[in-house]
């Protein structure tokens, strides 16, 4: 997700028809031309954007503006939203998400939550992903690779988005881990600072750009203990040689992104390479995986 400065009063949303895949001319387009950004994942595992437009949005200048970039836009559908302050009221609000021993909670709230499991506080335009299947069910199995007392002084999180795992990890392992954090986005890596530094964890965690396994941040601080990688299911299938190369045998990896009629697609491109299967974790239709090196 994208954002521009904050913005008071009533918006417009654009919410754009679910796609399988979507450009990075397109992606670029939208992030320049809306105040805000956000990405969703349907149950069958499409992308699904929404732009956030203040009171001033003309559909025929979004439509100018595609025309002059040779951008073709998906179906989309307008919505009106009346509020004192869009961004506050519609994008950043959030309800503390409690996952097994975490408490994920936005900077909009003016205390931290009463709760005795591990509060993790997150930088509010990163809200929209906290409460995702996926999320909840990596947190699910952090708190079982707890449980079953597995080695993690040294972790890595593949396509961290807003930190959230890793953020889970320092909390609970607290001194104990070193967390690599990395994403292709330079607003991920940016964001999974803020909220480390934001929570007092960013001794940590080291957050970089990096194109999957290819940054030397990765490679000079593999083998890892556990591998956290929550992105989709191609990009899973597309990466686990580098999974299985960068992960210590005796090591855990950590699986999610991917629906229900991916699972064996996902979970076989893995088991051939020498990984056991552990546990699988379901909300609705979302699948993820906890898988070790044998």
């Amino acid at each position: 997700m994208t954002m521009a400065a904050n913005k008071g009063g009533s918006c417009w949303l654009v919410n754009f028809q679910p796609l399988e895949n979507i450009s990075e001319e397109l992606e670029n387009f939208l992030e320049e031309y809306f105040d805000v950004v956000a990405c969703n994942y349907t149950d069958d595992g499409m992308e699904q954007y929404t732009g956030y437009k203040n009171i001033g949005f003309n559909e025929n200048d979004l439509k100018a503006a595609a025309v002059k970039q040779n951008i073709i836009l998906p179906p989309y559908t307008l919505e009106y939203l009346e509020s004192q302050n869009w961004l506050k009221d519609n994008v950043i609000q959030f309800a503390p998400v409690e996952v097994e021993e975490f408490l994920i909670y936005g900077i909009h709230e003016k205390e931290t939550p009463k709760t005795d499991k591990l509060a993790i506080r997150i930088y509010a335009a990163t809200a929209f992903g906290s409460e995702h299947q996926t999320t909840k069910s990596c947190l699910k199995a952090v708190s079982e690779l707890n449980k079953l007392n597995a080695a993690h002084q040294n972790i890595l999180d593949m396509g961290t988005g807003s930190g959230i795992l890793s953020l889970a990890c320092a909390k609970l392992w607290n001194s104990e881990c070193k967390i690599t954090a990395v994403d292709i986005d330079e607003e991920a890596v940016w964001v999974t600072r803020q909220n480390a530094e934001d929570n007092q964890l960013d001794k940590s965690i080291t957050a970089e750009v990096s194109d999957g396994y290819n940054s030397s941040l990765v490679k000079n601080n593999a083998p890892y203990d556990i591998i956290l990688s929550n992105i989709l299911a191609r990009p899973l299938i597309e990466m686990a040689p580098d999974l299985y190369k960068n992960l210590k045998k005796g090591g855990y990896c950590v699986l999610s992104g991917f629906v229900g009629d991916q699972e064996d697609w996902v979970i076989n491109a893995h088991l051939e390479l020498g990984l056991k299967l552990v546990k699988i974790y379901e909300i609705d239709n979302w699948r993820a995986a906890l898988m070790e090196k044998i």
